[in-house]
């Protein structure tokens, strides 16, 4: 009894820091907006929508830069329904912001594609998080098409400094064929002495079974 006692009580800390220190993205697929009548039209009638500076048309995002492009049937998303294009014109940007735990290390998680109908063939995506250095990641849109984009998963680590942070996905590109953006996630990583606690009751799990099954099979 001690055994098990010991081992759900490990597992529990565990579970009881990570939910603790969980993040989470609103609307990381993009598919839950505000748009207007005519944003609407203008989405069903040619597959996507720009929406400028300072629209908060996409639920929990705030585009910022030249604006982005709200891709609906243009090309095919990597998740669900919709996908963007972060350069409208010129290059955008799109930004949330979210609550963290200062001090917890954080995994971020995206596909990445590009907008194959104009140069430059490289596109060029930009992720940061306040007080964090930037990720670059470049995608290459040769020999891919809107019917194929060839999503890419990308993953970005940072370590929260306060308890509200803001992730920012800008356009490195500027022209009006930027990268593509979808599916975006994020996960708190867990601390070595959490992983150290769980790996124990994990252990104790095992010997108790083990124990168990060697009792039943000696009676037996």
């Amino acid at each position: 009894m001690k055994v098990i006692t010991g081992a759900l009580v490990a597992l529990a800390v565990v579970a009881g820091a990570a939910e603790a220190s969980a993040a989470t993205i609103i609307n990381g697929s993009f598919e839950s907006s505000s748009l207007t009548r005519a944003q609407s039209a203008a989405l069903a009638s040619q597959g996507f929508v720009t929406l400028g500076a300072n629209s908060t048309a996409i639920t929990g995002w705030k585009v910022g830069g030249k604006g982005i492009d709200y891709i609906k049937s243009y090309w095919v998303p990597s998740d669900g329904s919709y996908s963007l294009d972060l350069s409208a014109l010129a290059a955008g940007s799109i930004s949330q912001s979210f609550a963290t735990t200062a001090g917890q290390t954080y995994l971020l998680s995206f596909d990445l594609a590009g907008n194959p109908d104009g140069s430059p063939v490289t596109k060029t995506l930009i992720t940061d998080v306040t007080g964090e250095p930037g990720q670059v990641d470049l995608f290459s849109v040769a020999g891919h098409s809107d019917a194929s984009l060839g999503w890419t998963k990308i993953f970005y680590q940072f370590t929260a400094n306060s308890n509200l942070s803001t992730l920012t996905f800008s356009s490195g590109t500027k022209s009006a064929f930027g990268p593509a953006l979808d599916n975006v996630s994020i996960s708190a990583i867990p601390e070595p002495a959490s992983w150290a606690l769980m790996l124990t009751g994990i252990g104790g799990l095992g010997l108790m079974l083990r124990r168990r099954r060697s009792a039943t099979a000696a009676f037996a």
